[in-house]
This record gives structure tokens, sequence and C-alpha cells, in this order.
């Protein structure tokens, strides 16, 4: 079994595309006009309109009601890319700041309200050797 996505579900596609792809410096796929996908080398960032999920009818996942998940993108330099980032966030939850167990992490909302966390690992953490 291979992990390969998570998928956010929007009412504003166009808006969370164009959010992600600031975030990761990538252009998003479009294959269908309610669905867009920002690959990166460890997996796949899925954005699709409700209308993606409207035949799971009662059972379907809500835009903007995220309260539990944490979208996370390992990155090289968490002061730069917050620093880069920084004008286009509304909403800042934690500054670059170095984790108890040695992560440099910076934490904001994207447009949806979804908890975005850019980190780096310690220097000798074992996979950056």
């Amino acid at each position: 079994m291979e992990f390969a996505s998570i998928r956010i579900i929007t009412d504003d596609l166009d808006r969370l595309t164009s959010f992600y792809e600031l975030v990761t410096g990538a252009t998003a796929s479009r294959p269908a006009p309610v669905f867009a996908e920002i690959r990166t080398a460890g997996a796949a960032l899925a954005i699709g309109s409700t209308a993606t999920v409207a035949m799971l009818g009662d059972g379907a996942p809500r835009a903007a009601s995220n309260s539990s998940v944490i979208i996370e993108f390992l990155v090289d330099d968490v002061d730069a890319e917050f620093a880069r980032l920084r004008p286009e966030l509304r909403d800042v939850v934690l500054e670059p700041t170095t984790m108890p167990w040695g992560n440099r992490s910076a934490l904001f909302r994207d447009p949806d309200g979804n908890l975005v966390n850019l980190f780096s690992r310690p220097a000798e953490h074992p996979s950056n050797a």
C-alpha cells in the first residue's frame, strides 16, 4: 500500500488551489473543472469542490469544517518560506518556532480554515543525512 494523497473539499476551488500553488510553488493540474491536484515528491494534495462528494449525501465531507487534520509540508528553511508567504497569510497560528522535539515549524490557516504546518527536521535527523 502506498499513501497517495489527501483531498480537501472546498466551496471555492479556484481560491484554495491558488493558495496552495503559492505555498508549494507548484502549478496544480486541473483534469476537471471541479478538481485540482498538486503533486510533490512524497504525495499529492488534491482539492475538490463539494460537487466531487455530492453523491455521498449526508455522509459527505463539509467544506471549511476541518478541526482535526494538519496539512504538513517538509521544507528546507521554515523561516525563509514563512517570510515568502507572510504577506499573503491572513491567519498565522504560530510564527517560526523550534518545537521541543527539534522540528522547526510555522503554522497558519488556509482560506478555508485548515491548519497548515511548514516544518523542517533537525539537522541530525536520520532522513537528513
